[in-house]
């Protein structure tokens, strides 16, 4: 029997949870269900709870019909001489394309047959299951509202490249499609399973295979998270500077105590710390750090993947940089699970700085913060981290742990280096934040008081559902050229104070990357769609500002229907080719990354 995913737990969780966080929690803490015996394989999958199909007499059903007839006037009227055009076929070829408006993310589900669970099960054994709370369970995100109406027809727990290479094959051959599954913490819908078929659950390869000191580079396996990563590196005097955490990297949940919101210990804290390196290369994640030491694509020197028909490829070298071939890393890096899965990679760390200052200032205005972010980049000073916090998380934060700091728009910053290095810039930024009428600067270089500083961050997240325990969030990730930044979250900030909707910004401002969490009532259509109206205005004033939808959560379904006028057309029929030539089955996360409707 395969050892369970986590080994914490905790005995409850209290009331006032918002559901996506619970589940995240439950996530965490939950061992891993007992596997099916083998004997218990044979049993038809029809045993089994499945969703109920679509009635065909539903508006939708015929959708596909108008859209192919669509296709074939174009074709006439264009002269287009190709006698195949490749795309999504389905009743649903519009879902997650071009102007769609719907969550619920529709699919094809065929049957699996039972001699594909059983080659499978030849090499896997007991780590298979086709238990039905357990294919809910994969196919249900843990912090993210999109849904899927079909879920994964198995879930295996691959320990070994070897075994990959052999689930990939069997799937390939009898074309059943692949969701890679990591730390489950992305909030755009990529470990959705809307056709059914196998989820692979990468936390079994969390092997650490080699640490290169000398080199300052360490090779790991998929499933490692960032965290356990950083905290083998640290006796080393190294770490691996990214951290895609929206809330916390302390142990905390939301909770209610005597009748108010507040923050409760637990082992472990939810989304963004169980991200796994398999994950983060999938996405292309970055986090506040990134503004010093770049994204994901930054920080892999190499990888091996297993592509569709069972090829295993390494991307390059350990060397630092070459110029040999197509830069098969960064192809990889941010193709979320359709091109191949991940199995190893190689990561580029950094020295632990020997001194930091942590430093906040208040000011009267996003816009006068944003510009000092903007100001302190065009300076040259190297800071680590720039981080906008808006009025309404400062309150949130206020009300979730009983501080009183300022209700104003904040700044957080933090330098490194040596001591005099790290307080000379400290100071410089005091005296351009006090150009742009900021207040009450306060700096800390003690550990302790560091940490207590920093925590405003660390709990954003957390501290926004306190003030809505019962809501969903629907985060934006828009990220515009630096000096666009002030303009574009001063345009965002009047639409949102005027929405009915609770709405708390934060910004990694000093790469021009800002989420705006839109808290919302799943319960109430109206909430859902005031939401979904908010997030599309803000990713289209991105887009004219030539920004991007998503600056590090990645497409997966939720951001599809963007790409086209962010990219163009042609840049999305690239995609498709890359895809149709080496996943010409289509098994590798179908229905993500690429809408539907591009065609080639």
């Amino acid at each position: 029997m395969p050892p369970p995913i986590l080994t914490s737990t905790w005995s409850s969780v209290r009331s006032g949870l918002p559901p996506s966080m619970a589940a995240s929690l439950f996530r965490l803490s939950r061992p891993r269900r007992v596997l099916l015996p083998l004997s218990a394989l044979r049993l038809p999958l029809s045993t089994q709870p499945l969703p109920q199909p679509r009635d065909p007499s539903s508006p939708n059903s015929n959708r596909g019909l108008p859209a192919f007839l669509s296709f074939l006037a174009a074709a006439a009227a264009g002269g287009i001489t190709s006698s195949v055009a490749l795309c999504d076929a389905g009743p649903d070829h519009r879902v997650g394309g071009k102007d769609s408006t719907e969550l619920v993310v529709r699919g094809e589900r065929k049957c699996v047959p039972q001699q594909f669970i059983e080659e499978l099960a030849s090499f896997l054994g007991e780590n298979l299951t086709v238990d039905y709370e357990e294919r809910s369970f994969h196919g249900t995100p843990q912090n993210s509202f999109h849904k899927a109406v079909n879920v994964p027809d198995v879930v295996v727990f691959p320990k070994s490249q070897y075994e990959v290479r052999n689930i990939v094959m069997t799937c390939n051959k009898y074309k059943v499609p692949i969701v890679p599954y990591g730390g489950a913490t992305s909030i755009e819908g990529h470990t959705l399973a809307p056709h059914g078929g196998v989820c692979i659950d990468m936390s079994s390869m969390k092997k650490i295979k080699s640490l290169h000191v000398e080199d300052m580079d360490v090779v790991v396996e998929p499933g490692v998270g960032w965290i356990e990563l950083n905290e083998y590196l640290k006796p080393h005097g190294l770490f691996f500077p990214l951290d895609p955490v929206l809330g916390s990297t302390q142990p905390l949940c939301i909770a209610l105590c005597r009748g108010k919101a507040c923050l409760v210990s637990f082992p472990r804290a939810p989304p963004g710390p169980g991200a796994t390196i398999g994950g983060m290369c999938a996405t292309r994640c970055s986090g506040s750090l990134a503004v010093r030491y770049g994204t994901m694509r930054d920080n892999v020197i190499n990888l091996q993947a297993v592509l569709p028909d069972g090829d295993v490829v390494k991307t390059g070298s350990r060397a630092r940089k070459s110029a040999a071939g197509y830069d098969l890393t960064r192809l990889i890096i941010g193709s979320e699970g359709t091109l191949g899965v991940i199995t190893e990679v190689t990561l580029r760390l950094q020295k632990l700085p020997s001194h930091s200052v942590v430093a906040m200032c208040n000011f009267q205005t996003v816009k006068d913060a944003a510009d000092v972010a903007i100001a302190t980049m065009h300076s040259g000073i190297q800071v680590s981290r720039v981080e906008l916090l808006d009025e309404v998380q400062i309150r949130a934060i206020n009300m979730a742990n009983g501080k009183s700091l300022p209700e104003v728009p904040t700044l957080m910053f933090e330098f490194i280096g040596t001591e005099a290095y790290a307080l000379e810039q400290t100071l410089l930024v005091q005296k351009i934040a006090a150009e742009h009428h900021g207040s009450d600067f306060v700096f800390v270089e003690e550990p302790n008081a560091k940490e207590e500083l920093w925590k405003i961050r660390k709990e954003a997240l957390w501290a926004g559902f306190a003030m809505k325990p019962d809501h969903e969030a629907m985060i934006t990730d828009v990220c515009v050229p630096l000096s666009r930044l002030a303009e574009c979250i001063s345009v965002s900030k009047q639409l949102l104070d005027a929405s009915p909707l609770t709405c708390l910004v934060i910004a990694h401002a000093g790469d021009g990357n800002f989420h705006t969490i839109i808290l919302f009532d799943p319960t109430q259509e109206e909430e859902r769609r005031e939401a979904e109206r908010l997030n599309h205005f803000m990713v289209h004033t991105a887009l004219s500002m030539e920004g991007t939808c998503t600056g590090e959560h990645g497409v997966g379904t939720g951001k599809m229907k963007y790409l086209e006028k962010e990219l163009g057309m042609e840049s999305l029929r690239t995609m498709k080719r890359i895809k149709a030539a080496l996943d010409p089955n289509n098994i590798m996360n179908p229905g993500k990354l690429i809408p539907p409707h591009v065609c080639i």
